[in-house]
């Protein structure tokens, strides 16, 4: 029994060696990277933008406020769910938190002055139809109620995947803008 486990490996081991070699010569060019889903694409944006709908609409109006539910339901919450922010990792419970109290309570009723992406930072990239990456540098400006007007600039990740017709976030990753650095080069 030992040996047909150990040759089952083995085979295992060669095929997926084997694949690997033979994918790697092929050419990229109908490489997943390469192919344009524009269909989803739109739908990505129109999720994007349904998203961006409901924080201004429902900015300052409550934890617990429809606009907060809104806004909650456009996550694919579940174990596999992560948000970095600020340094530090949030599961659903932790994600669904941040964005109800910052968007429901934080803020100023009406407090989304200005809710953007800086302009040429939005990027949407969508894998196998039903996968998009959505990169942006946020161009924000905020009332908070005590704070005043904050202007938040990070650089944003959001993962949506397609799920039973709709495009669900499953990960946000938010990270402060560094300031350029400017490298003279010498010659």
């Amino acid at each position: 029994m030992k040996t047909i486990k150990l040759l089952l490996v083995s085979f295992l081991v060669v095929c997926v060696s084997t694949t690997n070699v033979v994918a790697s010569q092929e050419s990229d060019k109908n490489s997943v990277i390469d192919q344009a889903y524009p269909q989803a694409q739109a739908e990505v944006l129109e999720t994007f933008a349904a998203i961006g709908g409901v924080i201004v609409a429902g900015a300052g109006h409550g934890y617990g406020s429809e606009y907060m539910d809104q806004l909650i339901s456009f996550h694919a919450y579940g174990d596999k769910f992560v948000e970095f922010n600020g340094g530090l990792a949030f599961d659903s419970a932790g994600n669904e938190h941040n964005e109800r109290q910052l968007f429901g309570e934080d803020l100023e009723v009406d407090g989304v002055i200005q809710f953007a992406a800086k302009e040429g930072s939005l990027n949407v990239a969508v894998y196998f139809g039903n996968v998009a990456n959505v990169t942006f540098i946020s161009d924000f400006i905020l009332m908070h109620k005590d704070y005043g007007e904050i202007r938040v600039e990070s650089l944003i990740t959001l993962l949506f995947v397609k799920t039973k017709g709709e495009w669900k976030l499953v990960h946000e990753h938010h990270s402060p803008v560094a300031v350029p650095v400017t490298v003279a080069v010498s010659e």
